[in-house]
């Protein structure tokens, strides 16, 4: 039986590192609450992003939440359906109405030259969301909030590491969430944080992840527990040691990917954005099965034989969901479907080896019909 190559695999520091991290917390038994390992990590991050601010919680779906119920929003919230299912349930959750937004074709990020048509006098924010690593059209999204007064919330979590014409992509917008979970370019096992600038919002997130809690005798707002522990910390302090490194890892996968599938008639890759210091997180293609001669759900099933796992991803889009009960039109966002039953993102982590790179592109070339 052949190896699986799984579509991720997480970053790890070395077992010795890690329980050197977490040795002083035997001493210490401070397990959770804001502890010695959550405000270094605090501080390591503030200047490895390049922002302001940073609130740690507990996985990036609460930094989502909590920061809407922070920014107490009420109404209509312009997103884009081409994304995890977090985003959309953290404005629903909010008793808010996500209002989908189509995307953009290139870049797979909310289309800016749409959002104008849909605001009403019941938007409050705007949710775009920065996809695969590809960053939203920031200048076009922060001119149309100001125009509006409306708040921008990033769902960044593919993003981590990033910067834009050389700032830490966590610093636009008025907040910006990221997802330190296990699958992602950097993680902290699991745990999430928050990037912002106003310090009254910063307050009422802070409280906000510990039940609303003011002081010892003062609980003013009905809040949740999304405090990350130590242990978290402790990883995520370690794996950010290695980061760079692990960038770099990947860049050498990804690389290896356009060498071999660039120029591919029915494949459509990735773009790379100006002015944008990637951090490579995924690898999707985009399969025109017309062109092409195979689907995207053929290729997945040609990859899975040879137990390679590749993901539909994303796929179905969140206006689809069940749970929404046919809601929303989905035809109202073309783009999006289209690219969601086209897209397949290929493994990429940084201990994936050339070889076995050179493997699952060999099995997608071959799944194209007559190709020379």
């Amino acid at each position: 039986m052949e190896n699986k190559i799984l579509v991720t695999r997480s970053s790890m520091p070395d077992l010795d590192e890690y329980i050197e991290e977490i040795k002083s917390i035997w001493d210490t038994h401070w397990l959770t609450n804001m502890g010695e390992k959550h405000q270094k990590f605090q501080k390591e991050l503030i200047d490895y992003m390049q922002v302001d601010n940073v609130e740690l919680l507990t996985n990036g779906h609460m930094a989502l939440e909590l920061s809407m119920q922070a920014l107490n929003l009420q109404g209509e919230v312009i997103t884009t359906p081409f994304t995890f299912a977090s985003t959309t349930h953290a404005i629903v959750r909010n008793g808010l109405k996500p209002v989908f937004c189509d995307v953009d074709p290139m870049t797979f990020t909310i289309d800016s030259d749409k959002i104008e048509s849909l605001i009403t006098d019941k938007t409050c924010a705007i949710v775009p969301v920065h996809v695969y690593g590809n960053i939203c059209n920031i200048e076009a999204i922060d001119k149309i909030a100001k125009k509006y007064g409306l708040k921008v919330i990033y769902d960044a979590a593919h993003t981590f590491g990033e910067t834009y014409k050389g700032k830490g992509i966590g610093s636009y917008g008025d907040v910006s969430c990221f997802s330190f979970h296990a699958t992602k370019v950097f993680n902290s096992i699991e745990g999430g944080c928050v990037c912002y600038s106003d310090r009254e919002f910063g307050h009422a997130l802070s409280r906000l992840k510990n039940f609303g809690i003011r002081n010892e005798e003062v609980v003013d707002g009905v809040g949740a527990n999304a405090k990350m522990n130590e242990f978290c910390a402790a990883m995520g302090l370690c794996n950010l040691r290695h980061l760079q490194t692990e960038i770099e890892k990947r860049k050498t996968v990804v690389e290896r990917y356009r060498e071999r599938l660039s120029g591919i008639d029915g494949i459509q890759l990735n773009p790379i954005q100006e002015n944008v210091e990637s951090n490579y997180a995924y690898f999707p293609v985009v399969f025109d099965e017309k062109k092409f001669g195979a689907s995207r759900n053929e290729v997945q099933d040609k990859l899975a034989e040879h137990g390679i796992g590749a993901r539909k991803y994303f796929y179905p889009l969140t206006n689809t969901f069940d749970c929404f009960h046919n809601e929303f039109d989905v035809n109202e966002t073309p783009v999006a479907l289209h690219l969601s039953l086209r897209v397949l993102t290929l493994p990429l982590f940084a201990d994936l080896n050339l070889e076995d790179v050179d493997k699952i592109c060999d099995l997608v070339i071959a799944c194209k019909r007559n190709y020379i």
